[in-house]
């Protein structure tokens, strides 16, 4: 039998500790081992029990989260940190701030004010925490100095037809990894992009404001009844399926509150078939990249099958390799590459087709 991944959880408040703690313990899939009020009880705990996993909270007295997370990357203790995220702009803002200094994820806090309720909170943490356990997390090391990864599986895509529309899909380390891509692309890239990155209501709008920051070109959550612009990304919201569908010559975008499919909402698998749907499998260049699970893999081995060109980010340069490595296994992926990669074989690509 497994060892159950061992947590800390590191909050200011002794009720949401009791929370977490308590629906954590009643689920019987991780140990929580000890608990803290202040960042400088995250270094402490950290360095002494090294637990798997580090539950932390954002704002705390004597030393903040920010603060502490920075520690540890610094002390090079293993603790894999999820972040205690307030469903606010400030919340948003700083959960994104973590992410980028090393924390692998996030979860909403326990409050009154939002809509999960402890046991919701506890199941989406079990299950972010057994994701990673179940998957080999790269070294530092590696993501430093990812290995060079380029598979190609089928020359399907090397039709001279033109793409249309691109489509990404991503889920647990997303976020950076989207930053990464949406940093690369020219001002002068002239194709819409769809994205589903895995998020919860809330976030997403920020999400998308942060991204549009860092990018030449325009970025913004999308919205129900949206036109389709050449050179404009959009990103899925929150808790809403997103398609693109065709109204006479026009692409527009359709947000619903539709079931969750492969457990979320919005879903890749939507995304992805309703792109082939709209403007035909062999016209959309698609992405996959790192999350748990297998939401979007086999939509985009579909797209593959119907000649379109598809992308993986690859093992050493993912947080979690999930969904990219179902989608490989499938045989649904042209190029595997490293996260840094994806968006210049992208551009070789289109050109290559006549874009």
């Amino acid at each position: 039998m497994n060892k159950k991944p061992t947590v800390a959880i590191i909050d200011d408040s002794l009720l949401v500790r009791n929370i977490l703690s308590d629906a954590l313990t009643k689920k019987d899939e991780v140990q929580v081992i000890a608990t803290g009020k202040t960042g400088m009880d995250c270094i402490d705990l950290a360095g002494k029990l090294k637990p798997d996993f580090i539950v932390l909270d954002i704002e705390m007295p004597i030393m903040d989260g920010l603060t502490a997370l920075a520690e540890i990357k610094k002390l090079k203790l293993p603790s894999h940190v999820i972040m205690l995220s307030v469903l606010t702009q400030h919340g948003a803002d700083a959960t994104f701030k973590a992410l980028e200094l090393g924390a692998v994820d996030f979860i909403p806090k326990p409050s009154s004010g939002n809509q999960f309720s402890p046991e919701d909170i506890a199941a989406v943490l079990s299950a972010k925490i057994k994701g990673f356990s179940d998957s080999k997390l790269p070294s530092i090391e590696t993501l430093v100095r990812p290995e060079r990864t380029e598979r190609q599986l089928n020359k399907s895509f090397q039709k001279p037809i033109k793409v249309e529309a691109i489509g990404i899909g991503t889920s647990t380390g997303g976020p950076k990894a989207l930053q990464t891509v949406f940093a690369s692309i020219p001002e002068d890239f002239a194709k819409p992009i769809f994205v589903v990155q895995h998020m919860p209501a809330g976030f997403t709008k920020a999400f998308a404001d942060r991204l549009n920051t860092l990018s030449k070109i325009q970025v913004k959550e999308a919205e129900d009844g949206d036109l389709v612009q050449s050179g404009t990304a959009y990103i899925a919201p929150g808790d809403y399926q997103m398609k693109v569908v065709t109204k006479g010559k026009d692409h527009v975008i359709e947000l619903t509150h539709t079931g969750q499919v492969n457990g979320h909402r919005p879903s890749i698998e939507v995304l992805f078939d309703s792109l082939v749907d709209a403007y035909g499998g062999d016209h959309l260049l698609s992405m996959i990249m790192t999350g748990m699970g297998k939401d979007g893999s086999q939509a985009i081995a579909n797209i593959h099958a119907k000649g379109g060109i598809t992308l993986a980010q690859n093992e050493a340069t993912s947080v979690v390799y999930g969904m990219n490595r179902v989608a490989v296994e499938l045989g649904g992926i042209d190029f595997v590459l490293p996260v840094d990669e994806l968006v210049p074989k992208m551009l070789e690509l289109l050109k290559s087709r006549g874009n």
